[in-house]
């Protein structure tokens, strides 16, 4: 393998981005895009942790999770 083809093949990876079929194809780089995509899913579903809402002054406000009344 020359460098150009090389150089070429890299750029092919580094311009994939997820889709989804890539749950269903075997390669490593559509098996780890799929995964990736399935991480950055949940986080963004579940949210932050410790939310705060940034103050004018400053201060960070944390915003307190209201329980339901399965969890009390």
């Amino acid at each position: 393998m020359d460098r150009k083809q090389s150089k070429n093949e890299s750029s092919e990876i580094a311009g994939r981005i997820y889709d989804v079929s890539d749950y269903k194809r075997e390669d490593h780089l559509s098996s780890g895009l799929a995964t990736t995509h399935e991480q950055v899913s949940d986080t963004y579903a579940e949210g932050e942790v410790k939310a705060v809402v940034d103050d004018v002054n400053g201060r960070d406000i944390e915003l307190a999770k209201e329980r339901t009344e399965e969890e009390k």
